[in-house]
């Protein structure tokens, strides 16, 4: 079967609960608040980004939380005040896979074993979200809330945690060479000892 090709297209306000989504390959195309999470009264469960190829391509005030994303490609796609709750991103094509986040809500997601370097998540809540065996080299998180984010032999070598707050890291189980990390966020790496910093 011939693959769909959408290129330079405005999908705006659309509610893919009523509207099929449809699998194909997307480049620079803008997805803008759009609901991609089917409604309390619908007979399915989720609308599924399962086996589409996004090139290029902007999310936008979108909810996609909980959707599909088995074999989903996402090569320089931008996610802006998007809510992402409990997205399986191990699931993607890793080929090429680069995306940015910027003031989405991303808690209870899933990057297991992902390639992410310099990744850039800015005013993005990441609370619980799972980060082993990640690669996250010159990863930038600017001003992310990581309360409860699994990290677990993940690397972080340069990555950049500054301005990033309320995490919990162990230097041991973790390549943390060069990092960044503020002095108010070092109880973050010393959480384990369960010392007292004044």
């Amino acid at each position: 079967m011939e693959r769909i090709y959408i290129e330079d297209k405005r999908f705006e306000g659309i509610d893919f609960s009523a509207t099929a989504f449809i699998t194909a390959d997307y480049e620079n195309c803008i997805f803008q608040n759009c609901d991609l999470v089917h409604g309390p009264t619908s007979p399915s469960d989720h609308v599924g980004l399962a086996g589409s190829n996004f090139s290029e391509c902007t999310f936008n005030g979108c909810n996609l939380s909980m959707v599909s994303l088995t074999k989903t490609a996402f090569r320089d796609v931008k996610f802006i005040g998007c809510k992402l709750l409990g997205l399986h991103f191990q699931s993607c094509n890793p080929f090429g896979l680069e995306m940015y986040f910027d003031n989405c809500i991303a808690d209870l997601s899933s990057f297991y074993k992902l390639k992410l370097k310099n990744t850039f998540f800015k005013n993005t809540s990441l609370q619980e979200a799972d980060f082993t065996e990640a690669d996250l080299t010159s990863a930038v998180f600017d001003n992310c809330n990581l309360a409860g984010a699994v990290f677990e032999n993940t690397v972080l070598e340069k990555a950049d945690l500054s301005t990033a707050y309320n995490y919990s890291i162990d230097p041991e189980l973790n390549t943390i060479k060069k990092a960044k990390f503020s002095i108010a966020g070092i109880a973050g790496l010393l959480h384990k000892y369960d010392i007292d910093i004044q």
